[in-house]
């Protein structure tokens, strides 16, 4: 007698049945082989961040400029973008979000420096406004590391204002998000 492991269905589809499903999955989902990618010719993967894009502020005297960013391979169903830069070492017990910008247009697929799209929406920080807050460690601490992502929404505006939270918007995104990519750099003092 056969255990129960052993007994198998008699009907096994083939395998062109089985890879059709998964065509079909991922052409649904809009997936990509390669996924989301972002790039910055201003900052490089897990390097210091410049200066340039420093806080000046809070005993930091950088210039407080956002980077130029770059992203490829959003899924065919994307309706929008959004950008946040978080600093999960702050000594808050939460994070510290630096960066909140949501409603890019799905034909808009990098950022220059210190740019912004006309439509989006800059988020308050907690900084406590909107905007671009670039890194500012406290002295002593070990290098933060500092994560730059782009969201690809299925929505094409969230509906926020300037004075939603990182966390109301972290919500909302990951309410709404086909793919993700990152970029991660560091800033000590």
């Amino acid at each position: 007698m056969k255990s129960f492991w052993e007994r198998k269905s008699r009907y096994q589809p083939p395998k062109r049945i089985w890879i059709t499903l998964c065509l079909a999955a991922a052409m649904m989902y809009g997936t990509t082989a390669e996924g989301m990618d972002l790039k910055s010719p201003s900052i490089e993967e897990g390097r210091r961040i410049p200066e340039r894009y420093v806080l000046n502020g809070f005993g930091c005297e950088g210039q407080n400029i956002s980077p130029a960013l770059i992203w490829t391979n959003a899924p065919i169903e994307t309706k929008s973008f959004a950008i946040t830069l978080f600093d999960p070492d702050a000594p808050t017990g939460s994070g510290w979000w630096h960066w909140v910008l949501v409603n890019i247009p799905a034909d808009v697929t990098s950022l220059a420096e210190g740019g912004q799209p006309s439509n989006s929406v800059s988020t308050r920080t907690d900084f406590g406004s909107p905007g671009y807050g670039g890194p500012c460690p406290p002295v002593g601490d070990v290098p933060h590391r500092y994560i730059f992502t782009v969201f690809a929404l299925d929505i094409e505006e969230l509906p926020l204002d300037a004075s939603a939270s990182g966390a109301m918007v972290g919500f909302m995104l990951n309410s709404h998000s086909l793919d993700k990519a990152t970029l991660t750099a560091q800033f000590g003092r």
